[in-house]
């Protein structure tokens, strides 16, 4: 049903068709699509095309009235309401300054259904030692970021802090690349915060905003050694994170002339996109 309504977003969809995805009926689809999504099927188009139309207004010179047909709005009017309901902003306003907003960004059911039902994914069948590690130099830069409290991983970030966050990283139009999550080394993290939080990068000269409750920090030069899994199927995304994770506690960098910078620099991990692998990476000096 995700799927449907992400290609679909330019046209009326029913919940008809919706149900039709689902083999199930449109009574019974729009029940678990809310109990998986925490939002109606309707309510999460809106969402989705609000989110998609605030990104049109920030990347492309359209017309507003044009995004709001693009989109099936009724009028111009009616979708400035909507915008600025939801993002506390007028789309010309938005439009003009482009300033960070907490767009939408929904978990996949397919990922939820998973983690609600506990469905073992340690099948040692699927266990893979194939990967890539590629040494790369990163620049100085800054980054923008949201800390935790006590959390070390993704899934208890999204617990203690939310999912909402993404959605704002994602709005940052100056980032050099998409949100991560990251791993901060103790001369990084702030008395009563986490190991674990996720921001964007950007550049030395940055001078734009920093939202509400998110910091900038500045992160030396460095070299990373980034090491990038086979791609995975949506549900087998635990095992493909386990297989990177026992790649790198085996890896010995002294190999090639390096030794981890963990203790020093912080370490990322890339948003989870079976098409591409799980990506990981740690900071090395030369030895």
């Amino acid at each position: 049903m995700q799927n449907h309504i992400e290609n679909n977003l330019n046209r009326n969809i029913t919940l008809y068709e919706l149900s039709q995805c689902s083999n199930y009926s449109p009574w019974y689809s729009a029940k678990l699509f809310k109990e998986y999504i925490g939002k109606g099927p309707f309510e999460y188009i809106r969402l989705m095309r609000l989110t998609k139309s605030a990104l049109e207004l920030r990347d492309n010179d359209k017309r507003v009235v044009d995004v709001a047909l693009d989109f099936v709005f009724d009028s111009h009017e009616g979708f400035t309401r909507a915008f600025k309901k939801e993002f506390g902003i007028t789309p010309q306003k938005y439009k003009k300054d482009k300033p960070p907003i907490y767009l939408y960004t929904p978990y996949p059911i397919k990922e939820q259904y998973m983690l609600n039902k506990k469905i073992d994914k340690n099948n040692e069948d699927k266990v893979s030692e194939n990967y890539f590690v590629q040494i790369m130099n990163f620049p100085k830069r800054k980054f923008i970021l949201k800390r935790g409290i006590k959390v070390k991983n993704y899934f208890e970030y999204v617990n203690e802090v939310g999912c909402e966050i993404w959605g704002l990283l994602c709005s940052i139009k100056e980032a050099l690349n998409e949100p991560i999550g990251v791993w901060l080394p103790e001369k990084f993290i702030t008395e009563g915060t986490s190991v674990y939080v996720q921001g964007v990068e950007v550049t030395m000269d940055y001078c734009g905003i920093v939202p509400e409750g998110l910091e900038i920090i500045t992160i030396p030069s460095c070299k990373m050694m980034v090491f990038q899994g086979e791609p995975f199927e949506d549900e087998d995304y635990n095992m493909a994170i386990k297989n990177i994770s026992k790649a790198i506690n085996k890896y010995n960098p002294s190999l090639y002339g390096y030794e981890w910078a963990t203790d020093k620099l912080p370490s990322f991990q890339m948003e989870l996109q079976g098409y591409r692998g799980y990506i990981e990476g740690h900071p090395v000096r030369e030895i």
